[in-house]
């Protein structure tokens, strides 16, 4: 495994089903009593701030931090070599905007930095892969343009990814603002037969409640695709299930 491009983390099998971290963490493999897993910690903008927001409700917003790069850089302190960006009001609005910001994030660390957020054509593409972004996430376009998705991947491979962000079983797009009509499921087999290599998928009704992960959700789909699924949920609370557990207080 290559260390520039993950961070491991061990958790003896016996705190958590070895089945269900898995699931939840792309490219997770046993070898022994520990769990690899690839983690990439999340920084989502607005307004050029680091913030997060309650099931994708632009009105139940908290800032956690004025300053996204010092974020950025306290994460390559703790170990990450990888950190997911996503620009919500990119999102929301169909155009890059706080795309300095990220920049000085890619610049400043040096890391596997992978963007999403108001990525609708390749003009947008080219300036991110230009500033060093190793990975960039079509997410309405996805849905709206399938034709420059199939064009954006056959050009750039897998430094092409797509979000699927899921609300009552369908994709969410437009900064989670709309739903369209694409079933999650069948859409993700769609796009994985145009050629699609990693599906960053998200339950909208999991994000930002501290609230645990959709194991079911993540199995099925688990079970259906044959490419590379990151799950972006709030994980928080498996890890304190296996501390609390053992009786082991280093963990919060």
């Amino acid at each position: 495994m290559e260390a520039n491009k993950q961070l491991l983390l061990s958790v003896p099998k016996e705190g958590y089903s070895a089945e269900e971290l898995q699931i939840i963490f792309p490219k997770a493999t046993r070898k022994g009593t520990v769990i690899f897993m690839i983690i990439y910690p999340a920084i989502d903008i607005y307004e050029g701030k680091a913030v997060r927001l309650i099931r994708g409700d632009y009105a139940q917003m908290t800032v956690y931090n004025n300053d996204p790069v010092s974020v950025a850089e306290g994460f390559k302190e703790t170990g990450a070599t990888a950190i997911h960006v996503v620009d919500l009001q990119g999102a929301r609005d169909g155009t890059p905007v706080n795309y300095n910001i990220i920049k000085q994030i890619v610049e400043k660390t040096g890391l596997l930095i992978q963007v999403g957020g108001g990525i609708r054509n390749e003009d947008t593409i080219k300036r991110y892969k230009d500033i060093g972004v190793k990975r960039t996430i079509l997410g309405t376009a996805a849905v709206s343009t399938p034709g420059l998705l199939k064009e954006m991947v056959d050009k750039y491979d897998d430094a092409i990814a797509v979000g699927v962000d899921i609300k009552d079983g369908f994709v969410a797009i437009k900064g989670w603002t709309e739903v369209s009509d694409n079933e999650a499921y069948s859409f993700c087999d769609t796009i994985e037969k145009l050629g699609v290599q990693t599906i960053i998928c998200t339950d909208i009704s999991k994000d930002g409640i501290l609230a645990g992960t959709n194991i079911d959700l993540y199995r099925t789909l688990r079970e259906k695709m044959s490419i590379k699924l990151i799950f972006l949920e709030h994980c928080l609370s498996l890890f304190r299930a296996y501390y609390a557990k053992n009786n082991d207080r280093r963990y919060p």
